[in-house]
């Protein structure tokens, strides 16, 4: 299964590495785009539930790694949650 990374800037200008055990980040996002951040929130929630079901399906568990990163980008993302126009931008993906 083809693993990737992405790499996210948050409306603080940090930067984060995120994983993905599946490919299906590409679906969601594009390199350069920046979105509101619960935007973000929702699509990272979605691409990365799919990704751990893809897992799932082919060796029988879930990818607890995925669901890890979830953890993480919705944890971050609660710092920003007051910032009405908080945004976050997908800088580049890495395979």
């Amino acid at each position: 299964m083809p693993e990737m990374r992405f790499r996210v800037r948050w409306p603080d200008a940090s930067e984060e590495l995120c994983y993905s055990p599946s490919l299906v980040i590409k679906d969601y996002f594009a390199e350069g785009q920046t979105v509101p951040l619960g935007d973000f929130l929702a699509k990272s929630r979605e691409a990365l539930e799919i990704a751990s079901e893809r897992v799932r399906a082919k060796y029988g568990f879930a990818c607890s790694a995925a669901m890890d990163q979830l953890a993480r980008i919705e944890t971050t993302g609660k710092a920003f949650a007051n910032q009405p126009d908080a945004r976050v931008t997908i800088c580049n993906f890495e395979e």
